[in-house]
């Protein structure tokens, strides 16, 4: 057993020192891997995988019967209205029902719902927006169905707390002969939580505080590290206790200043949505390129953009919504459908229609013509509230964005290196060390190769997901029926 646990601790030291060496490594090396990994990044977020991911959403809409129409107002009274209901049960060693989606909010609202919302619209122009709205309607259930699976076979360990997510309703749904693609997704998870759950945070924090505050990067990934330590370190229920104070305050203040900056506008709104509808369905060609160029732009924009803000179909959601004390499969799955909504409906939305209204859309040498995506929208921003509000803004909310999805993300590294390990105790205490201290190389500005190879890995991660969801799609159908069968009569006195 002892010999057992040492080669895997020694696997996973290994795999940490090769991503790190990648990361620091000069010359052509680098460069080879820049393009191996540019190519696989091009089918991970290509034309291929998103289709394959809508083509997802799709199917399972159909099979449960256009379920985030139909039981929408259903949906919202218990998931967001249920919060205005007095609770007192006690959740043992699991999350709560919000505190539940509060994580996996955490891990899903981050700079992506800012900085990649304002690239999407600056490469694939308004009609980005539509496409991002499609994918965000259809996610919905994507969402919710790999929640639902997630709830049915997770597992129970001897402290009695819950562990699910894909690589366990691969291995218990599909069958014990399927574990290597639970495995693989776990690989995969496990990588990418350095890079896009870290890496790519710290960054943005660092930039936030050193344009808030002028404060050195190093500094500030310090100071980061010790916060992640002290909540990290804590487990699983402090990170659901803080991200569900963290998460309401985010979203809520992003949200209200959203409006607004929209309401000051609000006499161009109507031909922001013209053009958003406009630009969709433009079958027009550029510099005499490929008839139709604009709209297959925009769709692959919307839809990539759309599914990296809410990761419906990647899998990572479901780890923390199985983290749940709720027994009901469908009713912690119905937070998937608010989860979606609230990330790409709402937020992404009052991203997108400020960048609209403001007209830095049409800045010359577009996107270029600034130094990051976030410092386009803090344009943005700038350009409708007087003096430097709206830079203020968007670094207060690229702070706590960031800072919520590192600690998301911090428990789907550690529950898929807990997956692979079997739970072995010196295996998290190295992630957990391992995480918290490259919050300091994130915040320095190293680690760029890491991030970009992360971004692949999360992309890959939907790949054995969906290959499970697929064919579990029956599960999740008669889930849904026996629920709602038994809440049939409440639902005809509502």
């Amino acid at each position: 057993m002892k010999k057992t646990r040492f080669l895997r601790i020694l696997t996973i030291a290994l795999a940490l020192i090769c991503i790190a060496g990648c990361a620091l490594a000069e010359g052509s090396f680098v460069d080879k891997v820049e393009a191996v990994n540019g190519a696989i990044n091009s089918f991970a977020w290509g034309p291929i995988m998103l289709v394959l991911l809508v083509g997802t959403g799709i199917y399972i809409t159909i099979r449960i019967g256009f379920l985030q129409v139909g039981k929408f107002g259903y949906i919202m009274r218990n998931t967001i209205g249920s919060l205005f209901k007095k609770k007192s049960k006690d959740h043992g060693k699991n999350l709560s029902p919000f505190q539940a989606v509060s994580t996996a909010l955490a891990g899903t609202v981050g700079t992506g719902n800012i900085a990649g919302v304002t690239g999407a619209i600056f490469v694939g122009g308004p009609g980005a927006v539509f496409w991002m709205w499609v994918s965000a309607f259809f996610g919905m259930c994507t969402k919710y169905a790999e929640i639902a699976l997630a709830m049915k076979y997770r597992e129970k360990d001897e402290n009695g707390t819950y562990h699910g997510g894909p690589m366990y309703y691969i291995k218990n749904g599909l069958g014990k002969n399927w574990t290597w693609l639970a495995i693989i997704f776990a690989i995969l998870g496990g990588l990418a939580c350095f890079g896009i759950g870290n890496i790519a945070q710290s960054s943005e924090i660092a930039g936030a505080l050193n344009g808030l505050f002028g404060m050195k990067p190093l500094i500030s990934g310090i100071i980061l590290a010790i916060i992640v330590a002290i909540v990290v370190l804590g487990g699983v229920k402090r990170i659901g206790q803080v991200t569900s104070y963290l998460v309401p305050f985010m979203s809520i203040f992003y949200i209200l200043c959203g409006i607004v900056v929209i309401i000051m506008r609000i006499g161009d709104i109507p031909a922001v949505l013209g053009s958003i509808f406009k630009n969709a369905f433009s079958f027009k060609s550029i510099g005499g390129g490929i008839f139709g160029y604009v709209i297959m732009n925009a769709m692959r924009q919307g839809f990539a953009r759309g599914v990296f803000s809410n990761e419906a179909g990647l899998g990572s959601a479901p780890i923390a919504h199985a983290a749940s004390s709720t027994e009901e499969p469908v009713e912690q799955a119905m937070w998937g459908v608010f989860e979606v909504f609230i990330d790409t409906i709402v937020i992404c939305t009052i991203t997108a229609l400020t960048v609209l209204i403001s007209g830095v859309l049409a800045t010359e040498g577009g996107l270029s013509a600034f130094s990051s995506k976030g410092a386009a929208a803090v344009a943005a921003f700038n350009t409708i509230l007087p003096g430097t509000i709206g830079g203020t803004i968007i670094q207060i909310s690229l702070l706590f964005f960031a800072l919520s999805t590192i600690l998301g993300w911090s428990y789907y590294g550690e529950s898929c290196w807990a997956y692979l390990s079997k739970n072995n105790k010196v295996v998290d205490v190295i992630f957990k060390v391992v995480f918290i201290l490259v919050c300091i190389v994130g915040a320095t500005g190293s680690g760029t190769l890491m991030w970009d190879i992360s971004d692949t890995l999360n992309g890959l991660m939907a790949l054995p997901n969906l290959i499970a969801l697929l064919p579990l799609t029956g599960v999740v159908v008669k889930l849904t029926k026996d629920y709602f069968d038994r809440k049939q009569p409440d639902l005809r006195k509502k």
